[in-house]
């Protein structure tokens, strides 16, 4: 089995469909959720699910060892951020080397980097008067979405549509692209035979 390990900050909505997705896969399964807030919805989710989850603060996800502790003790083999807001750190970028996977709601390179998240990047879309938008698979270095893109899927941004009509139609995609990307990059990642055959 390939161990996932979702780092989110917030609702979680994205966790809880990437967790449902693999659900029963024989592969792939998630075993654990971590968030930087402790009264992040994710850990209602987490519950409902069936997944532990645990909490830390920004001090230990960047000192690293008591997050490396929780994800070795689960036997993480791979991260996926879905809605983290903190950067990852050296120590973490060290230990899963190329063994972490962002989303970000918008078609890098543009409406990226340091505090760009939300509902803030989908305000920038609009202000740009960007005619598509979309979402962005890629993997996680040492600066903020710089990493390696994985995959890109887009839509359209009409001229009446506010950041909040952005903002559903990036959800769509995530919801229905995130998961499989996750998957397709694990195959290749981790089982290179099975995945050729």
């Amino acid at each position: 089995m390939i161990n996932l390990a979702i780092f989110a900050s917030g609702n979680g909505s994205n966790a809880e469909n990437i967790t449902r997705y693999f659900s029963g896969n024989r592969r792939i399964r998630v075993v654990l959720i971590l968030s930087n807030r402790k009264d992040a919805f994710v850990h209602t989710r987490a519950q409902a699910l069936g997944i532990p989850s645990r909490s830390f603060c920004k001090a230990e996800f960047e000192e690293g060892r008591p997050v490396l502790d929780a994800l070795q003790a689960y036997s993480v083999d791979f991260i996926i951020l879905a809605g983290f807001l903190l950067k990852v750190s050296p120590p973490i970028l060290e230990a899963y080397p190329d063994r972490i996977l962002n989303i970000h709601p918008a078609l890098l390179p543009k409406h990226g980097g340091k505090g760009m998240y939300g509902d803030r990047v989908h305000q920038a879309v609009v202000d740009a008067g960007d005619t598509e938008s979309g979402i962005t698979v890629h993997y996680v270095n040492e600066h903020y979405d710089e990493g390696t893109i994985l995959f890109q899927a887009r839509c359209q941004v009409l001229p009446t549509d506010s950041a909040d009509d952005v903002a559903r139609k990036v959800h769509e995609l995530e919801y229905l692209h995130f998961p499989k990307v996750i998957e397709e990059a694990l195959l290749k990642a981790f089982l290179p035979r099975d995945h050729e055959a």
